[in-house]
């Protein structure tokens, strides 16, 4: 009797660790692993929104469960593991750095589903993958960046080198350079997806060398607010949420990360018995990616551009990599008409012609 009790009290506190409270374990339980905290208005938060919708949607069908900051390695595999221990029957694991660890634990709880944001690897059949097609709206940000640059210098805060953030990259500088030939592009490498002292720093040191719109792949608010400090010279976009509290200026427009239909039908088809092994990768057609408001920052005129861009890529009739281009060696990627293949995209590891500097290794 003793052993049991200890069970059982174990079991309690693992089930209050991760966010929410015990509750009856006839309900369906979705778990959420998160790379930073869900107050850094950016990636983490917009997925908790998702979690939240969630629980909005089913109520009392379904226990919703996080646990935020757990950093991508080991601290991740044993995360992921005291929640198919502690009951969870559906676990999304939200950043890229995930993936080897998902993968490595789907394998030893067969009966619970994985899902993990950005990766591609599948390796158990209880693994599903799902992505966003942020490159589209880079190239809507793009497009602004290039009308509204006053110096031609325009920059770029980088995470980590992975195909998710190279391709934003290389959507970001080519719809700028459409609009804007004299446009240069600066990259920094913060090597991190959140520290908002590092993310502002980087932003510093471009505003320093005259860049005065920049972009951001990384998840704090802290490059918006640099880019306050310039007294209107420098504007920024929202990442992965609206960032609202920037508006009108710096923040001039965002890309917002929208996960919760995604979350909703997943976590309902758990419900339902009918959650299969799928790798999605929506975009603005589906509604996944959302292009926050345009503020009347924008000339009325860089607005119609920006969102002539958006409205066609949810067309169907315009993809944001559409040859010629080069790879920045010169050498040919896509001749023209072509557009780039899904493959392509998602192994990208080269810049585009025109882009100075090398990719980290």
């Amino acid at each position: 009797m003793k052993r049991r009790h200890l069970l059982a009290t174990a079991a309690l506190g693992l089930s209050l660790a991760f966010g929410g409270a015990a509750l009856a374990q006839d309900k369906t339980k979705a778990c959420f692993v998160y790379v930073g905290p869900i107050g850094d208005l950016g990636w983490s938060y917009q997925h908790h929104q998702g979690a939240l919708a969630v629980q909005k949607e089913y109520g009392d069908k379904v226990e919703v469960t996080w646990q935020e900051s757990v950093p991508e390695g080991a601290d991740a595999e044993r995360v992921l593991t005291q929640m198919a221990l502690g009951g969870c029957d559906i676990i999304f694991t939200t950043s890229f750095g995930y993936m080897d660890a998902t993968n490595a634990v789907a394998k030893k709880f067969p009966n619970v589903k994985f899902e993990h944001a950005t990766g591609f690897k599948r390796e158990s059949p209880n693994v599903a993958t799902y992505n966003a097609r942020f490159y589209e709206g880079r190239a809507v940000q793009g497009t602004i960046a290039g009308l509204m640059t006053k110096s031609n210098k325009i920059g770029y805060i980088g995470s980590f080198p992975i195909p998710e953030v190279i391709m934003g990259i290389n959507s970001y500088y080519l719809h700028a350079k459409k609009v804007n030939p004299n446009v240069e592009l600066s990259v920094v490498w913060a090597m991190t997806w959140f520290d908002p002292a590092k993310e502002a720093d980087a932003a510093k040191a471009m505003i320093e060398q005259g860049v005065d719109v920049i972009a951001s792949h990384t998840d704090s608010t802290a490059p918006l607010a640099e880019a306050e400090k310039s007294g209107g010279k420098v504007i920024g976009f929202g990442q992965a949420s609206d960032m609202a509290e920037y508006k009108p200026s710096p923040r001039v427009t965002s890309i917002i990360d929208n996960w919760a239909p995604y979350y909703v039908k997943r976590v309902g088809q758990v419900l339902d018995g009918t959650w299969d092994q799928t790798d999605t990768w929506a975009g603005i057609k589906e509604g996944e990616v959302e292009i926050g408001e345009i503020t009347d920052a924008v000339p009325a005129e860089v607005k119609a551009a920006a969102e002539k861009v958006r409205d066609d890529i949810a067309a169907g009739t315009y993809h944001p990599f559409t040859g010629p281009i080069n790879k920045q060696d010169g050498s040919p990627w896509l001749a023209e008409g072509q557009t780039a293949p899904d493959g392509d995209l998602l192994g990208m590891n080269f810049y585009v012609e025109g882009i100075k500097g090398d990719i980290p290794k």
